[in-house]
Parts: C-alpha cells; sequence; structure tokens
C-alpha cells in the first residue's frame, strides 16, 4: 500500500492494518515478544496507570511548542525514531524511506546494525537529518571499531550502545511461525566482518563474546562523538556508565523482546534519572503509543523517547508516508496534552503535571 487508509488516525489503527497485509510469519517477527510477553504488557500497563493533571486558564500559551535540542540537534518534538533491524521487512524502501520521514518531520533517527540499507546510504538519503547510530558490539574490538569509523566518516551525530541484548530473547510466537529472513533482507552493515562463533551454550558461546563495562569504557575513548547507552534498567547501571564519561542512558527493556518479567521502563525511569542527575541526558522507549505517553515519560524525568514498533506497522501499512503521518500524529498529541496540561514548552513539563493522590505513587 502506498496511502493512507481511511479512518487511521492512531498508531492503534497502524498496529491494525500492518497485521492484515503483512505476512504471517513476518507479522510473528515484528510484533513478537519474549516469553509470555509480561513485559510488553507491563511497559503498557504502567504508563496507562499514570493519570495527567489538566489546568485550566493558563496564560501565555499562544507561543507554545514542543521542541526539543539533544546534544546541540534541534527537533520538532522529544522524539526518535528507534533503531529497528531489518526494516525491508516492511516495505522496499525500508530505512531509506524512514529516514525520509522522519527528516521531513524533523524527528530523531537512529539506525540500527543490523540495517538492511548501508549506513552510508542511509546517511545520504537525508544529510540534514538528526540521525545516531545504534551500535551491537561485534565479537572482536577491530570489527567494532571499523563499525564506529564507518559512522564518523558518514555524519551520524552520536553512537548508541546497546546493551541488553548479548543474546535474543526467546520469542515463542516467532519460533512457532518459523520466521527467517527473506531473500533480499540482511544485515549488509555486518556483511564484511567475521561472524559470531556457535556453539551450544549461552554462557560458553555468546556470553563468552559479548561486551562488557571495559568495552564500553574502551569505547568512550575512541570517539568524540556523544555516546548513550541503551538497555539501562537499573540506577546502578546508569551510574556507572556516567562515571565512565558516557554522554547519556537510554531507559529501555527492549520492548519486551529480550526478557521477560521486567518491569516497565516508566517504573524505573524516576530511580535513573535521581542517579545520574540533571545533567545527563535521559531517554525512554518501550511502549510509547501516545502522544501522552511522551508527555508522562518526559515528566518523569526524561529527556525525549524513542518509538518502534508504530514506525514499522506505519511503514508496512503506507510506506514512508505512513511513517510521517504516525509521527505527525504523536506530535500533535503530544500538544494537545501539553496545552491541556498548562504546559507551553517541553521544559515546563514536571512531575506536578501528573494526578498524584498519593506523593508515594510515582
Amino acid at each position: 500500500m502506498s496511502t493512507i487508509p481511511v479512518g487511521v488516525c492512531s498508531l492503534a489503527d497502524y498496529e491494525q492494518h500492518a497485521k492484515e497485509v503483512l505476512p504471517a510469519p513476518t507479522w510473528a517477527y515484528l510484533s513478537g515478544t519474549a516469553m509470555d510477553g509480561l513485559t510488553y504488557q507491563r511497559n503498557r500497563q504502567k504508563l496507562d496507570e499514570i493519570l495527567l493533571q489538566q489546568r485550566v486558564l493558563c496564560e501565555d500559551m499562544a507561543k507554545g511548542g514542543c521542541q526539543q535540542t539533544l546534544f546541540g540537534q534541534h527537533l520538532a518534538m522529544p522524539l526518535l525514531v528507534a533503531p529497528l533491524a531489518y526494516q525491508k521487512l516492511a516495505h522496499p524502501t525500508g530505512e531509506l524511506g524512514t529516514i525520509q520521514a522522519a527528516a521531513a518531520q524533523n524527528v530523531g533517527f537512529c539506525l540500527s546494525t543490523l540495517a538492511s540499507a548501508p549506513l552510508e546510504h542511509v546517511a545520504q538519503m537525508s544529510p540534514d537529518a538528526t540521525r545516531w547510530f545504534q551500535l551491537y558490539c561485534q565479537p572482536s574490538r577491530e570489527t567494532t571499531l571499523q563499525l564506529v569509523r564507518r559512522a564518523e566518516q558518514a555524519g551520524y551525530q552520536a553512537i548508541v550502545v546497546t546493551a541488553d541484548a548479548p543474546i535474543n530473547g526467546v520469542r515463542n510466537a516467532e519460533q512457532r511461525a518459523g520466521f527467517s529472513l527473506p531473500e533480499g533482507v540482511r544485515a549488509v552493515n555486518l556483511e564484511s566482518l567475521p561472524s559470531a562463533a556457535q556453539g551450544d551454550s549461552v554462557f560458553s558461546c555468546w556470553m563468552g563474546q559479548a561486551a562488557d563495562w571495559q568495552t564500553l569504557a574502551w569505547l568512550r575513548e575512541q570517539t568524540k562523538l556523544p555516546l548513550l547507552l541503551k538497555g539501562v534498567m537499573s540506577a546502578q547501571d546508569a551510574q556507572r556508565a556516567v562515571s565512565l564519561g558516557l554522554d547519556g542512558i537510554i531507559v529501555s527493556n527492549h520492548g519486551g523482546r529480550v526478557l521477560d518479567s521486567q518491569p516497565a521502563t516508566i517504573e524505573v525511569l524516576p530511580a535513573i534519572r535521581a542517579a545520574v542527575g540533571k545533567e545527563t541526558t535521559v531517554l525512554l522507549d518501550s511502549g510509547i503509543r501516545r502522544g501522552s505517553d511522551i508527555f508522562k515519560a518526559i515528566a518523569l524525568g526524561a529527556d525525549a523517547v524513542l518509538l518502534g514498533r508504530s514506525v514499522f506497522y506505519a511503514l508496512a501499512v503506507a510506506g514512508p508516508l505512513g511513517v510521517a503521518h504516525c509521527l505527525r500524529i504523536l506530535r500533535d498529541e503530544l500538544e494537545a496534552t501539553m496545552a491541556l496540561c498548562g504546559c507551553a514548552s517541553v521544559q515546563d513539563i514536571t512531575s506536578e503535571c501528573l494526578y498524584q493522590p498519593n506523593a508515594s505513587t510515582f
């Protein structure tokens, strides 16, 4: 499909249409969760439980807006497209179409190591876009550094190290559907790099090659770009990352795709913000579906959020146009929420904007 279906006015609408147009195995992969989906469900449950405090008759609202700045990069709203692997599964344009849509809406874009388009081509597609590169550390530092240098040379403006997925989660829906990558969809940025060693034990094979804190300290020495750690769910890990000189933390449980039975990201966000202080950039993903979710995340300590699955769904339904529409929906919802809660800017959004009958709730 190349047009937006009649009646699509929310991200949930895109999800429903995507389920209808995608092949069943691909849908199982894109929508899949780890094990029983408890983490995935909790992400939404806890966001839904947070209530907003409306304010009325507020003054000086006419010049309001939801602009945000991250590392000197100005965005129309506090949102980036999350790093999503294999976007050609959703649409032939893949990552090239998604970054065009993000640039059109002046939203940040984070490219996955497992992208189905060369990172250089993606950068060239929208040279003025805010673009970050998500890094899965490779088995050797040499090959990891090759990816970092390519990202630097292509003009990516930050490096995001994903730490919470040294192994894939146990995704039963994907297994039952028998999903495998179709011909023509592959991790093209890894093709010239050696593959990880294979084995029959998670510990002796995969964890033996996984990155650790020493890897992170080494990476900090290798690049002058802002360096963020993605997949942080504890205040202790956040503090350690900051002590190594990292510039930002992304609170994430991988959308419930890796470890089941975790808390929601919105639950751990306040403690992580308190642990790293006001100066460290903190972002959040996992479970964002409404502009009001963005508002809630900022009220509890995030500077911005990342949007994952919904981008895939919109891309599958209506290509880059769908992605641009999906992002604009969120902006309109966020601005409406801000206006009704008396917030003229992102900086005005605080915990006082949440309904708190019991202060210990948050």
